[in-house]
């Protein structure tokens, strides 16, 4: 298979100026994008005075970026002479990261201009001081602008970096009064979306109710008054009492998923292996006391083994956590990807990294400090964020931050598994009705950091089990159509329903197509952006794998909130999806002898349209019941019965073959056996 220059991935709006191409010293380097596209003269506010207080972070190129990421391309190529031979953290950091002669000279620079350096690394200089000195060292001026979320500040042009230094800085972040640079998790409960798909006056009651219970097993005629659910596998209880749907004796959308089901679906159970010998990180931001407690109390409570003593380590620095209001709460972001790490390889050792914050720089610190210190194996990471929105794109300096944290992990051996999001193709017909969908998005997009062509993104789908001990029965896609039960119990509204929650991906306009998708998705797919933009060239698809995610076929996870009491409930998203594949991963490195497989996505690929590796994952409405009927039984005094259609993504459908919905589909029974050696 040819191998394109991997330098080459970045094009478009991101094309953030390469260190490696700017040979010449005597040229300085334009950092295009750093101005952006509202920071017109029509808008322009005025000049910000010179003395107004600023911050910027410069990220450093290091020593050899154009060979970082081809040595990245080469030991995760199964077809490469240099496959599997992976660097040290400290090779890697030797060889790779930034000189103390180019953190120097990159000092010199900053403080010559003013500025004052309040941190450093070997990823960044962090700045502070007057705004003239920021619009001195980077060739601009800063104004404020009138947009449509207030008065911003930004550079009136692009920064430039001056020729001296032109080879050592990679980008200059924080350079735009930008509230929107965060990102969000993925996971939220079935109880909470209904809650939040409602009005403010009954949002409490709806959170307060109990997602699952065992069914009626007298089977009414009218609908039940208690939470009810499919014990014994998918469609297994038929939801009598309920109005016409979709299709005749819709089932009860079935209990929340359990470890042992999912391993046994996805073929870990058959392949009796257990992540032994792999470690799996995850991040999020900050971190909750009882996590491991609740952990254990969850694994016990369902049949499986708490952790081991030495195999759950922390890493969070509480003291410096920040921005908790503009965040919001991530405990069960954590507890679900801690449980689903831990059910799907109860032996892999597992290293939760909290982010001091959801800010985009904090993730990206935590993402280093991986990476830095050889933590793990493999990174779950169930957040993200839309690249383009009404109040203007991503900063171009966390996409070339984040991509050069992967192509060191991947030189290392490490690979990132990503959640591609939970909003369908992102686009704002997906957001007006989507209960977990970016109000500002303007485009349909793949979200980042799932876009980047160095992480295994990954997508959802709603999977359906022929019983309760978990034998697989069909998947579709992660994506629900959502009608609520009228007042006289004898129809739903709407119908059909609308669009809910589903599976992200799409291909992205921002990226050129990555190597390893080459011969596997079509053109007529990789030439047609996810916003409609026509390509004459591949572009990257999104996602690249999927698994169990969706909130009709939930998963359990069991958690003690803030000031709460330990309970479990369904959850779903891709937030499930990508602790999931990591997992499995695991499972992978286990299966070959404890060998890291790094960046799994050449891996991936060269397995595509394997029927024993691969589930071939569609929405063809022959599989199974799409119609299911959600009770959430008396709530304030009234039955809440919900009508979810699967199989319904918005603007994304799985089909035969590479989709963007589920891209190469989920892990079949032979997926674990194929990474064996």
């Amino acid at each position: 298979m040819a191998a394109p220059a991997a330098a080459a991935l970045v094009l478009g709006t991101f094309a953030v100026a390469n260190p490696a191409m700017a040979a010449d010293q005597s040229v300085a380097k334009e950092l295009v994008g750093s101005s952006p596209a509202w920071a017109t003269s029509q808008a322009d506010a005025g000049a910000v005075p010179d003395s107004t207080p600023a911050t910027a972070r410069i990220y450093l190129a290091g020593q050899d970026p154009k060979a970082l990421a081809a040595l990245a391309q080469a030991v995760s190529d199964e077809n490469s002479p240099q496959y599997g031979q992976y660097l040290s953290a400290a090779d890697a950091k030797a060889k790779f990261d930034a000189s103390d002669a180019q953190v120097k000279a990159v000092t010199a620079w900053l403080t010559g201009a003013g500025l004052k350096v309040t941190s450093t690394t070997t990823h960044y200089v962090e700045v502070s001081g007057p705004t003239g000195a920021l619009a001195k060292a980077l060739g601009t001026q800063f104004h404020n602008f009138r947009t449509a979320t207030g008065v911003r500040r930004a550079p009136a042009k692009n920064a430039v970096v001056p020729a001296a230094v032109a080879d050592d800085v990679l980008a200059v972040g924080n350079l735009v009064d930008d509230p929107s640079q965060k990102a969000s998790s993925d996971a939220v409960s079935v109880a909470a979306a209904d809650a939040k798909a409602e009005n403010a006056a009954t949002a409490a009651a709806r959170a307060a109710a109990p997602d699952v219970a065992a069914p009626d097993k007298k089977a009414p005629a009218t609908l039940p008054t208690v939470p009810t659910c499919s014990a014994d596998g998918y469609d297994s209880d038929i939801a009598k009492g309920a109005p016409a749907g979709y299709e005749k004796n819709e089932p009860f959308a079935p209990c929340a998923y359990v470890p042992s089901q999912l391993r046994k679906a996805y073929g870990v159970t058959d392949s009796k292996v257990s992540g032994k010998g792999a470690t799996v990180a995850i991040i999020d931001a900050y971190g909750f006391a009882s996590m491991q407690a609740d952990a254990n109390t969850f694994a016990t409570a369902h049949g499986d083994k708490p952790f081991a003593p030495g195999q759950y380590k922390e890493v969070v620095t509480p003291a410096q956590w920040n921005s908790q209001a503009d965040c919001g709460d991530w405990s069960g972001e954590e507890a679900l990807d801690v449980e689903m790490v831990h059910g799907l390889a109860p032996d892999a050792n597992v290293v939760y990294v909290g982010a001091n914050s959801c800010q985009d720089a904090d993730l990206d610190a935590a993402l280093a400090n991986i990476v830095d210190n050889h933590l793990a194996d493999v990174v779950s990471n169930s957040w993200g964020e839309i690249m383009h929105g009404k109040s203007g794109d991503i900063d171009p300096a966390v996409v070339a931050a984040d991509n050069q944290i992967f192509q060191l992990g991947a030189v290392e051996g490490i690979g990132f598994t990503v959640s591609a999001g939970d909003c369908g193709d992102n686009s704002p017909g997906a957001a007006a009705t989507g209960v977990n969908c970016q109000a500002d998005t303007n485009q349909a997009q793949a979200q980042w950091p799932s876009s980047s062509p160095w992480v295994t993104a990954v997508g959802g789908t709603a999977l359906e089990l022929m019983n309760k001990k978990g034998a697989y029965a069909d998947e579709v896609s992660m994506g629900d159509q959502r009608s609520v039960l009228s007042a006289d119990q004898k129809s739903w509204t709407p119908m059909p329903g609308a669009f809910y929650f589903g599976g992200g991906g799409g291909v992205s306009a921002d990226f050129a197509q990555p190597w390893y998708q080459k011969d596997v998705v079509p053109d007529s797919i990789s030439k047609v952006a996810a916003n409609g933009t026509k390509s004459a060239t591949p572009l990257r698809a999104t996602p690249d794998i999927a698994m169990s995610g969706d909130l009709v076929a939930s998963t359990l996870v069991g958690y003690t909130p803030a000031g709460g009491a330990y309970s479990e409930g369904g959850y779903g998203g891709t937030s499930v999806s990508s602790p999931e594949t990591a997992a499995m991963l695991a499972n992978a490195i286990q299966e070959r002898g404890g060998k890291a497989i790094g960046f799994a996505n050449p891996a991936l690929y060269n397995r595509a349209n394997n029927d024993s590796i691969y589930n071939d994952v569609d929405d063809n409405p022959n599989h199974g019941k799409l119609g299911n009927v959600v009770d959430l039984g008396m709530v304030g005094g009234a039955l809440k019965v919900r009508l979810y259609k699967i199989g319904s993504d918005f603007g994304l459908r799985a089909g035969e073959g590479y989709d963007t919905a589920t891209g190469l589909g989920s892990p079949g029974m032979g997926f674990l056996k194929s990474f064996k050696h």
